[in-house]
């Protein structure tokens, strides 16, 4: 799909790779940006930075009745929504240390979050023979995440789910794409790195820590070419690939490269 003239949601998008969403897609020109966060001030800020075809709505993606509102919103503002970026996520670094409470948040804000962009989105998408999903994942979602198995789980649900969306209604004109990088300089992943949390220093030895507003470049590519899988590292492509051939190796590579890393 091309931006140019497209009505576009964005959550989680008060900074980071959801901030740089937002003004990429202003500035390849769609005729209305909601510019969506739990924190409303921030969401206001990044709106603020654009130009008159922005809005921001605060919205708890967790939240089904405030995702429908989102919607409902940017209708009312600037039409139907041609493309709804779930981009809103959490990562805490924990194993199996990690309580039940931290499982739910993962799940909810990393999973749940899409299926209640897609109860919002699709009724219309599907009226018009139209629409577009962005899911934001990451790499841990087709690999994994070393430190951190509420991310991985929640991920790998995320992409599953994604996949779900793609061959349910890709006939009926719904489009899907997932995106899953690596190391990104945001503010989730960086202050695990100088804590010493084993997840983020396991994403720093992976590849390049990537720009968000690189990234939001990648994103406009993919969108364009309708790819399934967007892929800021295209290293990663290759890691799957690997992980697919012989799984058992893969695993053992993993370990190693795992216990190497600082604890």
């Amino acid at each position: 799909m091309q931006v140019r003239d497209s009505v576009v949601v964005v959550t989680g998008a008060g900074r980071g790779i959801g901030a740089a969403l937002a003004r990429r897609f202003a500035a390849e020109g769609a005729a209305g940006i909601v510019v969506s966060d739990i924190d409303g001030d921030s969401a206001a800020a990044v709106a603020a930075s654009l130009d008159s075809r922005a809005v921001a709505v605060a919205a708890d993606v967790t939240d089904a009745a405030q995702v429908a509102s989102l919607v409902a919103a940017a209708e009312k503002e600037f039409g139907p929504v041609d493309l709804f970026c779930s981009n809103a996520g959490v990562a805490f670094g924990r194993g199996m240390d990690a309580s039940p409470a931290d499982w739910a948040v993962n799940l909810n804000v990393n999973v749940m979050a899409h299926v209640h962009a897609a109860n919002a989105a699709l009724p219309s998408m599907l009226q018009r023979g139209r629409g577009y999903f962005l899911n934001t994942a990451s790499a841990a979602g087709l690999l994994m995440a070393p430190g951190d198995a509420p991310y991985t789980v929640s991920k790998h649900a995320a992409v599953a789910f994604a996949e779900w969306l793609s061959v349910t209604y890709g006939d009926q004109g719904v489009k899907v794409s997932v995106l899953c990088p690596m190391g990104v300089r945001t503010d989730m992943l960086m202050p695990g790195i100088e804590q010493g949390e084993v997840s983020a220093l396991a994403v720093a030895a992976s590849g390049d820590i990537l720009e968000p507003d690189h990234v939001a470049g990648v994103v406009v590519e993919g969108l364009a070419a309708e790819r399934f899988h967007i892929l800021p590292h295209p290293e990663v492509a290759t890691f799957v690939q690997r992980k697919a051939a012989d799984v058992d190796r893969w695993l053992t590579g993993m370990r190693r490269a795992t216990a190497q890393l600082p604890h």
